[in-house]
């Protein structure tokens, strides 16, 4: 009984050790796979922040905005015209103008430079305004009052800067490919045989030409328009132009258009100011039935004055215009 009873507590020692032994051996086995698979979950979730900062840092920012070209104009040629012609070449186009140097802007006056160039192509900044250099017409009085620029306020030339778009670079040359080996050449087939000649065809028969159309009889050939006869004669004055409508219709046509134009926008003023200085510089030249033009235009004028509030220095000039060609006819 006493050696049974001293082996016991040996015996419960060792077991105790036999178990400690067992748990730290599974617990060397369990770390192992808990170290990896921390590493695997923290992999991951690398790889789905950097893939969604990837997703949302590629989309577009709502600053980009696309700007639409320039319209563009082309600057007309008016060289060598008279300045009464070449204002209204560049009112019908669209531009002011102004008069530069000592030449003053008289109506007989001819155009010598324009800045900028003809044919220059420009942004359209609504009425883009031209110089012009004038050569005086040693024929013509400089008198009156000279209108060196256009009836309306023209606004700033402005060009269109291109920028050079950069060159790509140059793509390697790929290698030479190198030439398969010649092949020979076939042996040459011989000669077939020759085919007997064929039969002469037999000779055909002549046919009757038609009979020659009569020529059609050349249409006369229009009469030239007949010149305008001037009321006077006016030393230096240029020539009425008979492309152009006469003076009493332009008038006439000016007042069925104000009828029709009730507003007094900037591009109805600018139209009846040109046509208006038209019919005034012309009648002062002498062209034909000046004097009528200026009558129909005084009624425009004051139909101007009641339909849009203005118009009395206009009709003040084309009274002027009107008492001095009545006092030549006298």
């Amino acid at each position: 009984m006493a050696s049974s009873s001293s082996r016991s507590p040996l015996n419960l020692n060792k077991g105790s050790a036999d178990k400690r032994i067992a748990v730290a051996a599974r617990l060397t086995s369990v770390i192992p796979r808990i170290v990896a698979l921390t590493a695997i979950l923290v992999l991951g979730s690398a790889t789905i922040s950097f893939a969604a900062q990837g997703q949302f840092s590629a989309q577009p920012t709502s600053n980009e905005v696309e700007v639409a070209p320039p319209k563009l104009v082309t600057v007309p040629d008016v060289r060598g015209q008279a300045y009464v012609f070449a204002k209204g070449t560049l009112e019908e186009a669209g531009f002011a103008w102004r008069v530069v140097g000592s030449v003053q802007g008289y109506p007989a006056n001819s155009v010598a430079s324009q800045t900028p160039a003809a044919g220059t192509r420009i942004v359209d900044t609504g009425m883009p305004t031209i110089q012009l250099g004038l050569s005086r017409n040693g024929g013509y009085a400089q008198e009156g009052t000279p209108e060196n620029a256009s009836p309306y306020d023209g606004t700033a030339i402005k060009f269109l800067l291109r920028r050079a778009k950069p060159k790509p670079a140059a793509k390697p040359k790929p290698a030479a490919k190198p030439k398969p080996a010649a092949k020979p050449k076939p042996a040459a087939k011989p000669k077939p045989a020759a085919k007997p000649k064929a039969k002469p065809k037999p000779v055909a028969k002549p046919k009757p030409k038609p009979a020659a159309k009569p020529k059609p009889k050349p249409k006369p050939a229009p009469k030239p328009q007949a010149s305008r006869r001037p009321d006077f004669a006016v030393a230096g004055a240029p020539t009425e132009p008979l492309d152009e409508i006469t003076l009493p219709d332009r008038a006439r046509g000016l007042e069925r258009w104000l009828g029709a134009h009730p507003k007094p926008t900037n591009a109805n003023v600018r139209h009846w100011l040109y046509q208006h200085e038209w019919i005034v510089t012309g009648a002062r030249f002498g062209w034909w039935h000046g004097a009528e033009a200026l009558e129909i235009l005084i009624r425009v004028d004051r139909q101007a004055q009641r339909q849009w509030q203005l118009g009395k220095k206009s009709e003040a000039a084309a009274s002027r215009a009107l008492s001095a060609l009545r006092a030549k006819s006298q």
